[in-house]
């Protein structure tokens, strides 16, 4: 299994409560973020991450020089020299992958996903793109998928607003990439607009449920949150 982190993210809503570090290296509990990520990967038969970086890279690349041997997998960079936007910076980290079929994660959401059963639903589906949804209550932040529960193809997404319940994009994808998601785009395009959406339309995005642990720390109250719930959750990780 190859695994993309989209570790980018310029951590602008968090800039008051973290400074000068990018969105992923945001302390939690004395460990950055994107140690929590590594760490729940190591569960599964992961090969190789990828970490697609830009802005204040070299905090980055010093830290996983420090700590790459706790990994029993290979780490590899995709490099922005300048903003590529969510679609730029996979397209541009696929070119580092071998594998048909990659697992891409946001650098800034962690999400308890089964990743030996969303990748079986995703070869079984035979879809372009699967998307672990999250269920969730009572919530503005995200907008929702619809999901047609027969065949698990994604019919629709919908504009944030407050709902009751629903289904939202959890942010862990796989991708087919033999399936030229990104041919005839520009350098930078947005990942969700220029490829999630019309794939959409074409009926070519499979959803797969996942009932796990989420949080997303793009904003102070969510990161203070998983400062308070991450040592709970990965106590036995720790030890």
């Amino acid at each position: 299994m190859e695994v993309i982190i989209l570790a980018g993210g310029l951590g602008t809503r968090l800039r008051s409560v973290v400074n000068e570090v990018p969105k992923c290296m945001a302390p939690i509990a004395g460990k950055p973020f994107l140690w929590y990520i590594l760490k729940y990967l190591t569960k599964y038969n992961v090969s190789k991450v990828v970490l697609s970086v830009g802005y204040l890279r070299e905090v980055i690349f010093q830290w996983i020089d420090n700590v790459k041997d706790d990994f029993s997998f290979s780490f590899d960079y995709a490099i922005e020299e300048e903003p590529l936007g969510t679609g730029g910076g996979i397209r541009l980290a696929l070119e580092k992958v071998k594998n048909d079929d990659v697992v891409v994660l946001n650098g800034d959401t962690f999400f308890d996903v089964d990743f030996d059963n969303l990748l079986s639903c995703h070869k079984k589906g035979k879809k372009s793109i699967t998307l672990a949804l999250k269920p969730m209550t009572q919530f503005d932040r995200y907008g929702t998928v619809d999901l047609n529960t027969e065949d698990r193809t994604i019919t629709q997404f919908n504009e944030k607003q407050y709902c009751e319940k629903g289904l939202i994009n959890g942010g862990v994808y796989i991708i087919n990439r033999q399936a030229s998601l990104f041919k005839e785009l520009p350098k930078k395009f947005s990942f969700e607009i220029s490829v999630l959406e019309p794939e959409c339309k074409k009926g070519r995005l499979q959803g797969v449920v996942q009932e796990g642990y989420f949080i997303d720390i793009g904003i102070p109250e969510d990161y203070q949150k998983a400062n308070k719930e991450f040592p709970l959750y990965f106590k036995e990780d720790d030890r």
